[in-house]
């Protein structure tokens, strides 16, 4: 039988190895100069856990084109964690689910710049899908949150 109080340093092993898992993944993200959604996203992406390298650029269309997202399909910044492009605001639980099921795809990215996504301002108004950029560059639904 289990225990609460087993089952509460379960839970507390897990997190933290969660967040181990999360400090051991660097991430290189490029994003526009003066942005500052994409700050937050990297100061969220830190908060997590993650090691966060940012780069400012012009390019971030070349960048996310060379990285096989199509152009519909683009984010606010473009983010490199493990083998994968990670294209927009994506929450942490979804890059954390990419990077334990380990796709066969190119990346996943949340186009454009919703309201009350990580880094952004203002409230979700609805859920966000998540799209998988399969190894042929065709989008398809990844995840809906």
């Amino acid at each position: 039988m289990l225990t609460r109080r087993a089952l509460l340093i379960s839970a507390s092993v897990l997190a933290l190895s969660r967040r181990a898992y999360a400090a051991a993944t660097p991430v290189m993200l490029y994003k526009n100069p003066e942005c500052g959604c994409c700050d937050g996203y990297a100061d969220y992406l830190r908060h997590n856990g993650f090691t966060v390298t940012a780069k400012a650029t012009n390019d971030l269309s070349e960048i996310s084109r060379k990285a096989g997202i199509p152009p519909e399909f683009e984010g606010c910044h473009t983010a490199f964690i493990g083998n994968y492009v990670v294209d927009g605001h994506v929450p942490v639980e979804v890059i954390n689910k990419l990077l334990s099921e380990h796709p066969q795809i190119k990346g996943i990215t949340l186009p454009g710049m919703p309201a009350g996504s990580p880094g952004m301002t203002g409230r979700k108004s609805g859920p966000f899908t998540i799209y998988a950029v399969g190894q042929d560059g065709k989008a398809t639904v990844y995840v809906t949150i």
